[in-house]
C-alpha cells in the first residue's frame, strides 16, 4: 500500500499532472473565497477542460479544486463574515469575531493550517482504514440515515447561546423551509398557495447567501453609524503576518479537539448525501460540548476555527474514498468527478482500486499534494487577501451584494433565485435582530430534505416503526441523540448559572 502511494506521489510530481493539480487548486481557492461561487460551480466550469487530458490529469485537477475550495471558503468567512462556501459556515462563527478584534492573520492561518493538517491526517487515516469505514457506510439503510440526521438535529441544541428555545425555533424554521415546494417522493405540491414561484421550493445556496450575507452587511452598516466606528477599524492597520509556528502550536496544543474534529469529518464524508457543511457544523458543536470554556465560542475562540476547518477538509478525503471504492457520490462535487470517470470509460465501484491501482493511488497522491499547494497559493496571495479588510464598507458592501446576486442567479440562470436571496436576506436580518442563532437554521436547511426522504423510504420498505430502535446502528444513534439533548440542557443550565453568578458578583 505504501509503495503504491509512493509511486503515485512520484507520478503526480511530473509536470503534466502537477500543472493541472496546481491550476485546479488555484481555481478552487479563488472559487471558494468568492461568496456565491461554490466548489460545485467551480468544478463544473473546469470539467470541459479535462476532456482532452489523461484520466489522472483531469481527476488531479478536480481533486485540487475540491481541496482548494474547501479551504478557500474560510478567507471571506474570517475577513468579511460571509462564508465563501457552505462548508465554511461554522468558521464564520469565530473567525470573523477574531478578525474584528484585530487578528485577521491569526484567524485566517488558524483555519488554513487546521485545513492542511486535518486534510492530511484524514487522507492518511482513510487510506489505511478504507475497508472498515466503507463496511460501516454500506450497513446504513434509510433507518440509519434517518437516525443519524435526528442525531444531527439533536446536536443543534448545543449551538444555543443565550436561549435554548430560540435555537430550537431556528431549527424548526430551517426544517419548515425544506418542506415548502414539491414532495420528494410523490411530487405533490405543498404549501405553495397556488404560486409557481413557491412551488419550485427554495434552493439552498440562495437561502444561505441571503441569510448570511445580507444579515452581516446590514449589521455592519448599522455599526458604521456609531460615532468613531469606522475610524477604529482603520486605525488597527490589520495584517495577515503571524508566527506560523505559534499558530500551528495553537492547533497541536489541543490534540483531542483536532483529532476528534478530523474523525467527525471522515465519518460524515464516507456517508453519502451529507456534505462538508454538516460536517463542519457538527464538529463545531462537538468542540463546544467538550470545551472547558463553551461561553467563549462565537467571540473569536480558536477552538471553533480549528474544529470547523479540520473537519471540512477531512470530509473531502472521506467523499473521495466513497466514490472510488463504491461508486457512490458523497455530494455534488464527487458526483461531477464520478461523471468525469464515466466519460473517460472508467468504472467506479468495489473493483476500482483492484483494476486501476495506479489511478486510485494517483488520486490519493493528488489529494495529499494539493494541501501544500493550497497553503502556498494562499500565502502568495496574502497581499490581495488583506485588501478585503482595508476596503471601506461603503465600497465593499455593494460589491459583495452584486457577487452574491450573480452567484445566486448563476445557480439555475433564473431571476427567481435572486428573489429567494432577497427574501431570506430580510428574514435572516430580522432573526439576527430578534436574537435567533443562524447556525441551527442552516443545519435544519441542510438536513431537512434528507430526514424526510429517509423517513418515507424506511416506512415504504417496512411499516414497523420499531425497526428504528431494534436495528443496532439506528438504535445507537437515537440513544446518542437523547444523550446529546440531555448534555445540551445541562450545559445550557450551567451557562445560565454562571451568568447569574457573575451578575451577583457585580452587585
Amino acid at each position: 500500500m505504501l509503495e503504491l502511494l509512493g509511486n503515485g506521489i512520484v507520478t503526480i510530481l511530473h509536470w503534466k499532472y502537477l500543472l493541472p493539480l496546481f491550476a485546479g487548486t488555484f481555481a478552487g481557492v479563488v472559487g471558494g473565497a468568492l461568496p456565491g461561487v461554490t466548489i460545485t460551480m467551480t468544478i463544473i466550469v473546469l470539467l470541459p477542460f479535462t476532456y482532452g487530458m489523461e484520466p489522472l490529469a483531469g481527476l488531479a485537477a478536480m481533486t485540487g479544486v475540491y481541496v482548494g475550495g474547501s479551504a478557500g471558503g474560510l478567507i471571506t468567512a474570517c475577513l468579511i463574515g460571509i462564508p465563501g462556501t457552505p462548508s465554511a459556515i461554522a468558521t464564520t462563527f469565530d473567525g470573523f469575531p477574531m478578525a474584528r478584534k484585530g487578528q485577521p492573520g491569526r484567524a485566517v492561518w488558524l483555519g488554513v493550517w487546521a485545513s492542511f493538517f486535518g486534510g492530511l491526517v484524514g487522507g492518511l487515516f482513510l487510506i489505511l482504514v478504507t475497508g472498515p469505514l466503507a463496511q460501516i457506510a454500506l450497513a446504513f439503510g434509510p433507518w440509519e440515515y434517518f437516525s443519524l440526521f435526528v442525531l444531527a438535529m439533536a446536536m443543534v441544541a448545543g449551538l444555543a447561546e443565550a436561549s435554548l428555545v430560540k435555537s430550537l425555533l431556528a431549527t424548526a424554521i430551517g426544517l419548515l423551509i425544506t418542506v415548502i415546494g414539491t414532495d420528494p417522493i410523490t411530487g405533490v405540491p405543498r404549501f405553495t398557495f397556488g404560486s409557481d414561484f413557491v412551488g419550485g421550493g427554495f434552493p439552498f445556496l440562495p437561502v444561505l447567501i441571503g441569510i448570511f450575507a445580507f444579515a452581516q452587511i446590514m449589521t455592519d452598516i448599522e455599526k458604521m453609524r456609531q460615532p468613531g466606528a469606522q475610524g477604529e477599524v482603520l486605525a488597527k492597520r490589520p495584517t495577515l503576518s503571524v508566527s506560523h509556528l505559534k499558530v500551528i502550536g495553537e492547533i497541536f496544543v489541543r490534540p483531542f479537539l483536532f483529532l476528534w474534529s478530523v474523525l467527525v469529518g471522515i465519518i460524515i464524508g464516507v456517508l453519502p448525501a451529507i456534505g462538508g457543511s454538516a460536517a463542519s457544523v457538527l464538529a463545531y458543536d462537538q468542540a463546544k460540548k467538550f470545551s472547558k470554556t463553551p461561553e467563549l465560542f462565537g467571540t473569536g475562540h480558536p477552538e471553533g476555527i480549528i474544529a470547523s476547518e479540520a473537519s471540512n477538509n477531512a470530509n473531502v478525503g472521506g467523499s473521495l474514498v466513497t466514490i472510488m471504492a463504491f461508486g457512490i457520490p458523497g455530494d455534488a462535487v464527487t458526483a461531477v468527478m464520478l461523471g468525469a470517470m464515466t466519460i473517460h470509460g472508467i468504472q467506479s465501484g468495489p473493483l476500482f482500486v483492484v483494476q486501476h491501482p495506479d489511478l486510485a493511488y494517483g488520486i490519493y497522491a493528488a489529494y495529499i499534494l494539493a494541501h501544500p499547494l493550497m497553503v502556498l497559493i494562499i500565502a502568495a496571495s496574502t497581499f490581495f487577501v488583506l485588501r478585503l479588510t482595508t476596503i471601506r464598507l461603503a465600497v465593499l458592501a455593494p460589491v459583495v451584494l452584486v457577487l452574491c446576486v450573480i452567484g445566486a442567479y448563476a445557480l439555475n440562470n433564473t431571476i427567481n433565485s435572486v428573489y429567494v436571496l432577497l427574501i431570506f436576506g430580510v428574514l435572516g436580518y430580522a432573526l439576527v435582530k430578534a436574537g435567533f442563532p443562524l447556525a441551527p437554521l442552516i443545519l435544519g436547511l441542510i438536513l431537512g430534505d434528507q430526514i424526510e426522504l429517509n423517513l418515507i423510504r424506511s416506512i415504504m420498505s417496512d411499516s414497523n416503526l420499531w425497526l428504528f430502535l431494534t436495528r443496532p446502528i439506528s438504535g445507537g444513534l437515537l440513544v446518542a441523540a437523547v444523550l446529546s439533548i440531555v448534555l445540551a440542557i445541562w450545559q445550557h443550565l450551567r451557562h445560565q448559572k454562571r451568568l447569574a453568578g457573575e451578575e451577583d458578583a457585580d452587585f
